[in-house]
């Protein structure tokens, strides 16, 4: 099946009456329904036998993959939804392009305390601007599995970052109401969350989706040695991955997840290295071992846009374009304020590096925890 499999079946134009009698039967989807046989779905809708085939057809068509040219791409209208989805970090922004790419998956990688949840809540507070702030004047569905978002620190974040359009109660009442937050537990619950996300999308004018963090749960419920769990593992993160892709293209909005590290024992090939430069963080973990991204090259080649966060010493982090299709392989500086996440304005150019396989890209991680930063209020990412 692909991903228009997915389509809700409100999106095809069926009666009411019909959708409300197939919904009661968990049949709600194009998928549902062509998985259904032509005499289930007579007894199922009480509809006669060439409009049950008409259904079918109608499931069919919608499900297919669409056929268009480089052409047709290239020339196609798109002045309602923005190509890119600005972060309001400039220099980031100029590398990507003008910003995380709509219609796809981008992914925020990297070790506990660097800035991931930091990064997604100040996206937050970005999409629901006006369009003329760089904003995508939407809502947001933040779906928490590791409970560390905190409305508090989007208040925050709007006020230090945009104080001029935060001056007024009615601009944060109108954040708040915009960011959607969903805590889900297991892995079961976010499919079931992701799969009746198109209605949610629809009702309440999402322009954003953010899933912090991919790989939470499935780390939690599946043990990798035993056997068959790595298979039914990458089962599960390729439906959620499908069905965040179908969700991203069919409405033209960013999808952005954060994703945890793991530590390879196998000896990364010299072609792998990452910056010699090592000041107060550890590359590898120990002999034979390096850090890099979780969940295996499997669910890396379902992002399209990977930023990895790491420490680069005790008081400052940087972030790297591991994946782009259109960006170079570089790095930038950053710390956390107030206002979120703030480059470091050092007059010079980001720092290109070799790029490797994202799957095999190396993270700094701190050795210790005395290199936490004194003070530091959002340590837990």
């Amino acid at each position: 099946m692909t991903r228009m499999a997915s389509r809700r079946i409100q999106r095809l134009g069926v009666d009411p009456e019909v959708t409300e009698r197939l919904r009661k039967h968990g049949v709600l989807t194009c998928q549902h329904i062509l998985s259904k046989s032509r005499m289930e779905l007579l007894r199922l809708t009480a509809l006669s036998d060439i409009k049950v085939k008409g259904l079918l057809l109608q499931a069919s068509k919608a499900a297919m993959p669409e056929h268009i040219t480089a052409l047709d791409l290239y020339e196609r209208p798109d002045k309602e939804c923005p190509v890119f989805f600005p972060s309001s970090l400039l220099k980031l922004d100029a590398l990507l392009h003008g910003g995380f790419p709509t219609g796809t998956i981008s992914e925020i990688a990297g070790p506990p305390g660097c800035g991931k949840t930091q990064f997604c809540i100040m996206l937050s507070v970005l999409a629901t601007l006006p369009r003329e702030l760089g904003g995508l004047n939407g809502g947001v569905v933040y779906i928490d599995t590791e409970s560390a978002f905190s409305a508090e620190r989007l208040v925050e974040v709007a006020r230090h970052r945009f104080p001029g359009h935060f001056s007024r109660e009615e601009a944060f009442i109108s954040l708040t109401s915009r960011v959607h937050l969903y805590l889900e537990s297991t892995c079961h619950s976010l499919l079931t969350r992701l799969e009746h996300l198109e209605e949610e999308l629809i009702s309440k004018g999402i322009r954003l989706i953010i899933l912090d963090s991919v790989a939470s749960l499935v780390r939690k419920e599946f043990d990798n040695l035993l056997s068959g769990n790595l298979i039914e593992r990458t089962n599960l993160l390729s439906k959620e991955a499908a069905i965040l892709k179908y969700l991203a293209e069919t409405f033209s909005i960013p999808v952005v997840v954060t994703n945890q590290i793991t530590t390879r024992i196998n000896q990364p090939s010299s072609h792998a290295s990452m910056l010699s430069v090592n000041t107060g963080a550890a590359i590898v973990e120990g002999e034979g071992s390096y850090v890099t991204a979780a969940l295996g090259n499997t669910w890396s080649h379902n992002v399209n846009t990977r930023l990895i966060l790491q420490f680069l010493d005790e008081h400052r982090r940087q972030i790297m374009i591991a994946k782009s299709p259109i960006a170079p392989f570089a790095t930038l500086v950053y710390t956390i304020q107030d206002k979120g996440i703030v480059l470091e304005d050092d007059g010079m150019d980001p720092l290109l590096v070799r790029g490797t396989d994202p799957g095999l890209q190396q993270i700094r991680v701190r050795t210790s925890i005395s290199h936490a930063i004194p003070g530091e209020m959002w340590s837990h990412q």
